[in-house]
């Protein structure tokens, strides 16, 4: 693994090794494995109920694994590495009596700030947010889009290394999702690593660089997503040309998709036949690419398989 600095600066990854919990005689978490290199976001994803809130508690040591071990920055979460680390849990709670600023500069004292530091990072924080006109409003005051921003920004105020996510994009509009994804990408660069944790595939696919699929407590998928993709790819073809080929051989039917078609290949069958007869018919070729499935598609292959 990198080095690892201590201190204020430096990088933190994470390593889950064999980790395994059960509650009450039934295992909830089964071997898991996986590692995220500092400045890389993974997506941790699987259906309700599969362990991803487990393995979140177990790496901010809420909860002791049974067996196994984590590390963080190349040792066991402790308080001088959760100082270093920022989480917005799925539940969401803020003091509802107290100003928005005093509230996040509050939750930065528990991090280790100093006061003074800690309202003027909270302010900046805020800011960056779109919530500086609302720094002296009462938490109870805000729609719970803006109290999501809040929680956000009591996540990142004290700058930490690690960021975990669970679901932050929910309750969020369209154009503060955007902000929360610019955000997230912008501190990627600055070499902040995240384990982002959420329902919507279409997120992860924006954002993260590799995958941990949990189902049913153990590790299902893990790679990175391009990878990930390739191994579940259909043997079809999207393809928008003029005109379209008829009775290629080697295609078993096709479909439109409004501005283009996708054509499935029958087993065996070489996509280059398809694009062979569109060279020799001189058809204008617009797109021609095999085609990938969704994450989302994914998800739901791998669940149903293993539900089987």
């Amino acid at each position: 693994m990198p080095e690892v600095f201590a201190g204020g600066g430096g990088v933190l990854s994470v390593e889950v090794q064999q980790v395994t919990k059960s509650f009450g005689g039934r295992t909830v978490v089964r071997e898991v494995s996986f590692f995220v290199q500092p400045g890389e976001v993974l997506g941790l994803v699987g259906p309700n109920g599969a362990g991803k809130t487990t393995c979140i508690r177990m790496l901010l040591d809420i909860i002791k694994p049974d067996s196994g071990q984590i590390l963080i920055g190349g040792q066991p979460p402790g308080q001088g590495v959760l100082d270093r680390i920022g989480y917005l849990p799925e539940e969401r709670g803020l003091y509802r009596g107290l100003r928005v600023q005093d509230t996040v500069a509050y939750l930065a004292t528990l991090k280790g700030l100093p006061p003074r530091k800690a309202a003027a990072e909270a302010r900046a924080t805020l800011g960056k947010l779109g919530m500086g006109p609302h720094l002296s409003k009462k938490v109870a005051e805000l729609s719970r889009g803006m109290a999501q921003l809040v929680q956000f920004a009591a996540t990142l105020v004290h700058q930490p290394q690690l960021v975990v996510l669970d679901e932050p994009f929910s309750a969020l509009d369209p154009v503060n999702v955007r902000l929360i994804k610019d955000l997230v990408r912008e501190l990627r660069k600055e070499g902040t690593t995240f384990v982002l944790s959420t329902h919507q595939m279409n997120q992860v696919e924006e954002l993260c660089d590799r995958v941990v699929m949990i189902n049913q407590g153990q590790v299902a998928l893990n790679g990175r997503l391009a990878d990930i993709k390739g191994r579940f790819r259909g043997n079809s073809v999207l393809l928008a040309a003029q005109p379209y080929p008829e009775n290629v051989d080697g295609v078993a039917r096709w479909e439109d998709r409004g501005d283009h078609r996708q054509y499935f290949m029958n087993d065996g069958a070489d996509p280059q036949r398809l694009l062979a007869q569109l060279l020799a018919s001189r058809a204008r070729v617009e797109r021609f690419e095999l085609a990938m499935p969704s994450l989302e598609e994914v998800f739901i292959q791998v669940v149903r398989s293993q539900a089987a």
